[in-house]
């Protein structure tokens, strides 16, 4: 396998971009942080990407043991991708990305694709220091779609994920129900959670301890 190009420069933050620097890296690990993924459903939620170089990213990150393949047994026996613990380390480094990048977001352009579950990594901020430590699955309902995201130290990609497309598989302790709109304006510092709740911006569901800390009691 030829050699990679290098940044040859004995700093730390070189090294880590030798390995997730090249375009669409960091974005296949998002998708990631998700749980195990079929090359199929990576190709879907990466709109703009060729088969071509996802293929080779795939082949980069497993290389750099920050991805692994393994077969589900029958009866999907389907083959998924997933991320290795260090490649899992990578949360905060996409969660920091992520909250930097939020002040750009700005009204969606025409050419732009959406999918609600990119909005976790911020809103894991968000609601991680409105939660004051209280821990518990959080499903978050959007215009555009429905995700599920994890509060709390156990709630670790990949297992369990840290967040997930799509509603949560059991009851979640709290449920979000907001605009896109109103989810842009949490997640780029424009407006507070509890100013959202108690101007009606955002509806939460739930009894649990999660739910009424979200809520504020």
């Amino acid at each position: 396998m030829p050699r990679r190009r290098s940044y040859d420069q004995y700093c730390a933050a070189a090294r880590a971009l030798d390995r997730v620097g090249d375009r669409w890296s960091l974005l296949i690990v998002r998708e990631l942080l998700a749980g195990p993924r079929r090359y199929t459903d990576l190709h879907a939620d990466l709109p703009g990407v060729s088969t071509d170089v996802l293929a080779s990213r795939l082949r980069d990150l497993e290389r750099d043991d920050l991805v692994t393949r393994r077969k589900l047994p029958p009866p999907a026996a389907a083959v998924v991708y997933e991320l290795t613990g260090r490649g899992a380390g990578l949360l905060p480094v996409l969660g920091a990305l992520a909250e930097w990048g939020a002040a750009d977001l700005g009204e969606p352009r025409p050419t732009d694709a959406v999918r609600a579950h990119w909005f976790a990594l911020p809103l894991l901020r968000v609601l991680g220091e409105r939660a004051g430590g209280e821990a518990g699955t959080v499903e978050v309902v959007l215009d555009t779609g429905t995700f599920h995201l994890g509060l709390g130290p156990e709630h670790r990609a990949p297992e369990p994920a840290a967040y997930g497309d799509g509603p949560a598989g059991g009851e979640p302790d709290a449920r979000l129900t907001l605009s896109t709109a109103a989810c842009r304006a949490l997640v780029d510092g424009g407006l507070a959670l509890a100013d959202a709740v108690r101007e009606g911006r955002v509806a939460v569901h739930g009894d649990s301890p999660l739910a009424k800390v979200l809520r504020g009691r």
